[in-house]
């Protein structure tokens, strides 16, 4: 007979219906943990999905500050072009063209200038180019003189820009270039850049940049690995920015005795009537016939001071005739020193120059009474042996300028930096030379990113943000 089935009342009813609440329990189970998973699963997409969001939107402020600082950067350039146009020959001043922190839209930009006897604060300031040493034009002891440089280093300098292929003693021509591993051949013309040093025998990071590896002008705590090592030699001059911010490869040879330039009267020249009629405005008429009559039997002259000497002329009369003179013209002639503006260690490169003249020149120059108008100060300084034998390489005026702008957005978020050269012999002035240091890192007090970037506003910035080093 079949089994009886199990119906309510019969002991296998409890059972199954056990058997199907479990079953159903084990399904919400399931359920449950699979919705977990698939929420656990949809909360992590979400939070990828904000980082990614959060990261594009970081990007695209970056972007947008890069954009910014770029921005700023021209505007910096454009701020420099209108501050050394029409100086005719002088040099912007700090107090007449500010650098520090200077707002330009949303941003700020500061111009350095590394070269300062300083070195406990952050210089800034626009440069003149004629305050440094012309590596194309400059005799072999000046370069020697630099501040740490070798004797290998200044003789290869000089065969690399001479046009001939003989040997200076240490120097070096084609004969060391073309075995290198990466051979080459020595230049034998002009360099076109500083940085062009980098092929030459016997260059060094440490005599092209010291210690000073970002530019700045100050040791940073991240460059002060040679602790001991001193700032100043004896002479007073720093030892620890290297060459880079004393030479030069665009200063220009404008006035002050050049031994050329256009429109200045040749003293050289069997008394042409433009000098004679120069001597007229500036000679008494009693004094006047004995000047003529000297400069006629001294001739010729080495330079400006040698004319002022031997003419037998007052430093009144000097000083009004020294920027319209010359002594001739020629290919060779070396690009001027500003005298009025080059640092100590340019000024001990001139021949016959010591520590104690230098630093006579530099109190001179300083004082408020002085007519910087000309070199002829320099002959009330130095002694006339000295005065003359420096005078062919000095200058009153100068007409290129350089500029190592720092350009920041108000977002803190990016910067740039670059070093600009500036013609300004014509106005508009005209930018002829441009590097980006961008890659040098940022060179002043992080504070500033860091304030810009907790929103503090530029004008806070630009009040409590100013020579601070950390």
């Amino acid at each position: 007979m079949r089994a009886a089935r199990a119906g309510p009342g019969r002991p296998g009813a409890p059972l199954c219906r056990g058997r199907r609440a479990a079953g159903r329990h084990r399904a919400r189970g399931t359920v449950l943990i699979v919705t977990m998973w698939i929420l656990l699963v949809l909360a992590g997409l979400v939070l990828v999905l904000a980082r990614m969001v959060r990261v594009e939107g970081d990007r695209a402020a970056n972007h947008v500050a890069a954009v910014q600082a770029v921005a700023v950067e021209q505007g910096a350039i454009q701020y420099v072009l209108a501050s050394v146009d029409g100086l005719e020959g002088d040099v912007p001043t700090e107090a007449d063209t500010p650098c520090e922190a200077v707002q330009v839209g949303d941003g700020l930009f500061w111009i350095l200038r590394p070269a300062s006897s300083d070195e406990s604060t952050y210089p800034y300031g626009i440069t003149d180019e004629a305050s440094k040493v012309d590596l194309n034009t400059a005799t072999p002891d000046m370069i020697a003189r630099l501040p740490g440089m070798t004797t290998e280093f200044a003789a290869s300098i000089v065969d690399w820009r001479d046009a001939d292929s003989n040997v200076t003693p240490s120097g070096a021509e084609n004969e060391y270039y073309l075995l290198l591993a990466d051979p080459y051949e020595c230049k034998n013309s002009p360099l076109e850049t500083v940085g062009e040093l980098f092929l030459v025998r016997g260059v060094t990071r440490e005599i092209m940049f010291g210690r000073d590896t970002n530019r700045n002008g100050v040791v940073d705590l991240g460059e002060s690995a040679a602790s001991a090592t001193r700032s100043f030699s004896s002479s007073g001059s720093r030892v620890d920015l290297g060459i880079i911010n004393y030479v030069t490869v665009f200063s220009s040879a404008a006035g002050g005795g050049t031994s050329g330039g256009a429109g200045l009267v040749n003293v050289n020249e069997p008394l042409p009537v433009a000098l004679v009629g120069l001597l007229q405005s500036v000679v008494s008429a009693d004094r006047l016939p004995g000047v003529l009559d000297r400069v006629r039997r001294e001739r010729p002259f080495s330079n400006a001071m040698d004319f002022y000497y031997r003419a037998g002329l007052t430093m009144d009369e000097f000083q009004k005739v020294a920027n319209r003179i010359t002594t001739g013209s020629g290919p060779n002639q070396a690009s001027l020193i500003n005298v009025n503006t080059a640092p100590k260690e340019v000024l001990l490169c001139l021949p016959g120059l010591e520590d104690g003249d230098v630093s006579a020149l530099i109190s001179k120059r300083a004082g408020a009474e002085v007519d910087r108008t000309s070199v002829a100060w320099v002959a009330d300084v130095l002694p006339r042996e000295k005065a003359v034998a420096v005078g062919g390489y000095l200058t009153a005026q100068t007409s290129r300028f350089s500029a190592d702008i720092v350009s920041i957005p108000a977002s803190g978020r990016a910067f740039k930096r670059c070093w600009v050269v500036i013609d300004a012999s014509a106005s508009p002035p005209k930018v002829v030379y441009r590097q980006n240091l961008t890659h040098l890192g940022w060179p002043l007090s992080r504070d500033i990113m860091t304030r810009l970037r907790a929103g503090l506003p530029l004008e806070r910035t630009t009040q409590t943000l100013g020579r601070t080093i950390g």
